[in-house]
């Protein structure tokens, strides 16, 4: 569905039309507030043309009686939204592979089109991971590895605690990075811990090494803080793919559009097509 917007003859930065392969937004649904039929429908009927994938967090999934989760998943697809998993895998992971094959299973026929395979509380070798992104892959569904640097991501764990625990070289995440995306996975998550959450100070240059030697196509940047946000389109464009919260939606593609801003993007946000 696609609304016709008003004020057509101001000008803002061009989008690609959905699907897009570059410049997507990535929204959380349900975990910090519960989200039903009509509230998802108030935030599609407005924003939908912006957004581009709804995640689920925290295995919230779970919780919903399956014709109340499907009437989410069928109102996303009607808006060309798709549905990811959230990075419920690892907790699947520790029940066995039994476990595993359920959980495919279940998501391809309740009708989620993306796996998160997440790994921040667990530790797999490489070759499994990538097993495991060719068996997402196989069972027709696009599975979206995260990597990042801080183990124990996801938990909210204080500054104190990520600098007790310490980060990961980058390079390891990096070539589990580019042996998924060998496998065919969809696009890359990368976990924002360690990065620019629960830290004491950003490590901007872990962000610029992912993007440089992953490819700013192949990645979304956790980005679930205003911030954040203006932090990566300021320095890789409005095409950058960015996962927020679904609050703050309207702010992220006023952004893009280079329509509005902070002084440090104000009138610096374009595009250029020719």
């Amino acid at each position: 569905m696609t609304n016709q917007r008003a004020f057509q003859n101001i000008r803002m930065n061009n989008r690609q039309e959905k699907p897009r392969t570059k410049g997507m937004t990535e929204i959380r649904g349900p975990y910090y507030a519960v989200m039903g039929k009509q509230y998802l429908r108030d935030i599609l009927e407005t924003m939908g043309d912006y957004i581009d994938i709804l995640k689920f967090s925290g295995g919230a999934f779970t919780l919903y009686p399956e014709d109340k989760l499907r009437e989410l998943l069928d109102m996303a697809h009607d808006y060309d939204v798709k549905v990811s998993t959230g990075g419920f895998m690892e907790t699947v992971l520790t029940q066995g592979p039994e476990a595993v094959d359920h959980y495919i299973s279940e998501c391809k026929r309740i009708g989620f089109d993306i796996i998160e395979i997440s790994t921040g509380f667990i530790t797999m070798p490489t070759d499994d991971i990538v097993r495991l992104v060719e068996k997402v892959q196989k069972a027709g569904l696009l599975a979206k590895p995260e990597i990042g640097v801080q183990f124990g991501a996801g938990g909210t764990n204080t500054v104190e605690q990520n600098e007790t625990e310490g980060i990961t070289d980058p390079s390891q995440a990096i070539e589990v990075g580019k042996r998924c995306l060998d496998a065919g996975a969809y696009m890359l998550m990368i976990e924002s811990e360690g990065i620019t959450e629960s830290v004491s100070s950003w490590r901007t240059g872990i962000a610029t090494q992912f993007a440089r030697e992953l490819g700013t196509e192949n990645v979304m940047f956790e980005a679930a803080d205003p911030d954040v946000f203006e932090w990566y389109i300021k320095n890789y464009g409005p095409e950058v793919n960015v996962f927020v919260d679904h609050s703050q939606i309207v702010q992220l593609e006023v952004l893009r559009r280079g329509i509005w801003g902070t002084k440090d993007l104000w009138g610096r946000v374009i595009t250029f097509n020719d």
